[in-house]
């Protein structure tokens, strides 16, 4: 499927519903204007593309919320050139909005199926993530750490202590924590063992899950 005039009417349509709902950062608001989200989404789901929600995309795992996506990578403060890590590859679209704000991302997948699926439909488009990992995110990856950020995509019962040691100093961890329903904090390392926090309110993920399927 190509990507359309009508597709690109679409998103800046959805640019403006989230600058409504308050994203300011205009390098997320360009990505969300330029990454092709239909091509992310399931047929029977094209249509709705670019309405501000979440949808299926197979394997229990869904394609997050337009906003969700804006509202994380604006806590993550994302620099053109910082390393990113991103715990929950699925669909390869946060991965994309990563890619097209200038991110050397390094993005790990535990089911298998999505990992194979993501590593060849991201590079089709001209998304080219550092490194696409098959792998349990709660251990991170150490290979290429410290990161400039880090971000979880999946609702996380408990911290992932090991994605901690993984930050740079000043570095940012965005993870959504709870069981049914996510607190969005933002961990900013200010030494090692030192972190600020920021609580920004509830939201609602798939859960992670440790182990690789």
């Amino acid at each position: 499927m190509l990507d359309s005039y009508k597709h690109k009417g679409l998103r800046n349509k959805l640019v403006e519903e989230l600058i409504n709902k308050g994203i300011k950062d205009l390098s997320v608001l360009d990505a969300i204007a330029n990454v092709p989200r239909h091509l992310f989404m399931d047929s029977g789901f094209i249509d709705h593309a670019y309405q501000d929600k979440a949808f299926p995309i197979g394997s229990g795992q869904t394609i997050s919320q337009p906003f969700t996506v804006a509202f994380q990578t604006e806590l993550l403060n994302v620099k053109k050139g910082d390393k990113i890590l991103e715990i929950g590859t699925g669909s390869g679209y946060q991965a994309a909005v990563l890619c097209e704000i200038g991110a050397k991302v390094f993005t790990i997948e535990r089911i298998k199926e999505l990992y194979r699926k993501t590593s060849v439909f991201l590079p089709s488009i001209n998304y080219r993530p550092k490194k696409m990992i098959y792998g349990d995110g709660n251990i991170g990856y150490v290979d290429e750490s410290p990161y400039d950020g880090i971000i979880v995509t999946a609702g996380a019962s408990e911290i992932p202590e090991k994605l901690f040691t993984q930050l740079k100093i000043e570095g940012r961890l965005v993870v959504p924590i709870g069981a049914e329903v996510q607190k969005m904090v933002l961990y900013i390392k200010k030494a090692e063992n030192e972190y600020e926090i920021k609580d920004f309110g509830d939201f609602q993920f798939v859960p992670l899950l440790k182990n690789k399927i």
